[in-house]
């Protein structure tokens, strides 16, 4: 793969100097530098929206509307005050970002075709404000700028230059957004915003931030694009077609990419001037378009540069084994080490209740989790425990009672916010985020929400060795390099350990660890559970693997019907009545012989 990368830096290399290059050895052309001001500015626009779509997951339509808002800021200031429009461009990224931010916060709420919608409709109500607002934009006469100051035989210099530099700068902020805990977290809203959310990512705020990053570059832009015209009007600023360019342009490379917007302006830019030359109507040139994203949608969905790095990949796979840490024992009960506090109250649950529609699936339901303990939860199907953890940890709402960890009441408490106070899960069915690489699922968890985290390097340093010192404890570390949706089930069990871990929890629920795998994973998950807790972590465990939770845990609760019905040492909870007619049905409860589900 260094073969591959030397000669993609060598590309770039090549591109970037020719481009720089040549204005100066083709001064006089005039027309072959309008196509790449153009070609730059949709490369520009199509990285911002790969920003929101590739990065985040969420779709927008109307990301050109941070393009007109660009420009008429810069155009008014300029016109009020003489200034020339080229260094007042910072000001309109200024203002797309202000407005990214305010839109944001309530735009972001929606999910998927809801938010589409809302972004055509915004790009639709800012053209119809510019219309209207004739006293200040101009209505449907549009603004006129000034010709540039400089002297003509430069021609479009500035403009191709400052246009050459967004692009630059547009390319580094989204190398620089991957490669941050801002970014993996990015990445994981995209992959499954529940489980994001659970791991600590402040999603709501991750969103908004998202939507300003991928809309200040294509405000500056849209100051330069403004100045370069010298007119602008509602219709040409806000105009649905170049959302549907940008849109075009980051599938054709490859959404989700660093280059790849970039490589399919470069593809677009060509398509659009045929058009405009052949095309006897809009209506033709609007066709073409669609046309075109209608074809890469079914025969090149994931775009060029995905699609070549997959073909790379299957021509140079290594098959890399997985090898176990340490030798496997038998699973024998041992006493964690004795911790300041241990064995007082750390998640108390009081009437936990939840209903769905007529069924109540948590039925004031209560108990208490000691610091130190392994802790089992057991119980027949369809008994509530993993309900119970959707709402401990926040993914449910709960129609009643009081959740306390720590002493603080948690019942109200966002879900990241709960994963910042030390409380961390694992799913029956593994959540991890399989495009991610294992490494990266690692250093997606963040521990507490500020700016320096936000933008610590999540790929190297201190977040990357932790992430691979944990991996090395559960034996994946020769697999970090690999997308997580390759592991097998019980290497993924082991991975979603490692990937809670990173929240260097306090409490951690475990939605069925040995469920799916073969015996030899199951004496090493247990084995690794037994080395955490002495090493001070509490465990809560929903289990039906009755030998792994009659050997591991103590104290064992039981659920049925949504409440906690029974509760002891494993060999009472083996013998107790209740727990028999629970999961033999009425009337086993006489028997005297112990439960062995």
């Amino acid at each position: 793969m260094s073969g591959a990368s030397g000669l993609r830096r060598a590309a770039i290399a090549v591109g970037g100097v020719a481009l720089a290059a040549y204005p100066l050895v083709r001064l006089d052309d005039a027309y072959g530098q309008s196509v790449l001001i153009f070609a730059f500015l949709l490369a520009i626009m199509a990285g911002g929206w790969n920003i929101m779509a590739g990065f985040t997951g969420y779709v927008s339509i109307g990301q050109s509307a941070f393009l007109g808002i660009g420009a008429y800021t810069v155009a008014l200031l300029s016109l009020q005050t003489g200034l020339e429009p080229l260094l007042l461009a910072p000001v309109g990224g200024l203002a797309a970002a202000l407005v990214a931010a305010v839109l944001g916060a309530t735009v972001m709420r929606a999910r998927e075709h809801a938010f589409v919608i809302i972004t055509i409709a915004l790009l639709f109500l800012f053209q119809t404000l510019a219309l209207n607002l004739e006293g200040v934009t101009g209505g449907s006469n549009g603004l006129t700028l000034p010709l540039p100051t400089w002297d003509r035989d430069i021609q479009n210099l500035p403009f191709y230059y400052a246009m050459l530099v967004l692009l630059a700068l547009s390319v580094l902020l989204s190398w620089w957004i991957r490669r941050t805990k801002f970014g993996m977290g990015l990445v994981a809203i995209r992959e499954d915003e529940d489980k994001a959310a659970a791991i600590g990512v402040r999603t709501s705020a991750y969103k908004v931030l998202s939507f300003v990053a991928s809309a200040v570059l294509i405000g500056v832009a849209g100051g330069v694009y403004a100045d370069f015209l010298t007119f602008i009007d509602p219709r040409g600023m806000f105009d649905i077609l170049v959302s549907v360019q940008l849109v075009l342009a980051a599938l054709i490379g490859g959404r989700g990419t660093i280059w790849g917007p970039v490589l399919g302006a470069f593809a677009v830019v060509p398509l659009n001037e045929v058009t405009n030359n052949l095309a006897a109507a809009e209506g033709l040139h609007l066709f073409a378009f669609g046309l075109a994203l209608g074809a890469v949608v079914m025969f090149l969905p994931h775009g060029l540069i995905p699609t070549v790095q997959a073909w790379w990949e299957r021509r140079h796979q290594r098959q890399v084994p997985w090898e176990r840490r340490g030798p496997v024992t038998t699973v024998e009960r041992a006493p964690p080490a004795a911790a300041p506090g241990a064995g007082r109250a750390l998640l108390e649950v009081d009437g936990l209740a939840k209903r769905f529609g007529g069924i109540a699936a948590v039925d004031v339901c209560s108990f208490t989790v000691r610091e130190g303990g392994l802790t089992g939860l057991i119980g027949p199907n369809g008994s509530g425990k993993t309900t119970t953890f959707n709402l401990v940890t926040g993914m449910v709402r709960g129609d009643g009672g009081c959740i306390r960890f720590d002493g603080r009441r948690i019942d109200r408490v966002l879900p990241w916010e709960r994963a910042h106070l030390g409380l961390g899960r694992t799913f029956q069915v593994t959540r991890l985020f399989p495009r991610m690489t294992v490494l990266e699922n690692l250093v997606a968890p963040l521990r507490s929400f500020s700016w320096p985290n936000l933008a610590a390097d999540a790929v190297s340093g201190p977040e990357a060795r932790r992430a691979e010192e944990l991996l090395d404890f559960v034996g994946l570390l020769p697999l970090a390099g690999q997308p997580a949706g390759q592991l097998s089930f019980g290497q993924q069990k082991l991975a979603e350990l490692a990937q809670v871990l990173m929240l260097e929890p306090r409490l951690v629920l475990l939605d069925e660890p040995a469920g799916g795998v073969n015996p030899g994973m199951i004496e090493r998950i247990a084995e690794l559970l037994l080395e955490l807790n002495r090493r001070g972590i509490t465990f809560l465990i929903v289990e039906h693997n009755m030998p792994m939770v009659l050997g591991l845990c103590d104290p064992i609760l039981v659920m049925a019907r949504g409440r906690v019905i029974a509760e002891g040492p494993p060999g009472a909870i083996q013998r107790d009545p209740a727990v028999l007619d629970a999961y033999l049905g009425e009337g086993w409860g006489k028997a005297s012989a112990p439960v062995e589900v």
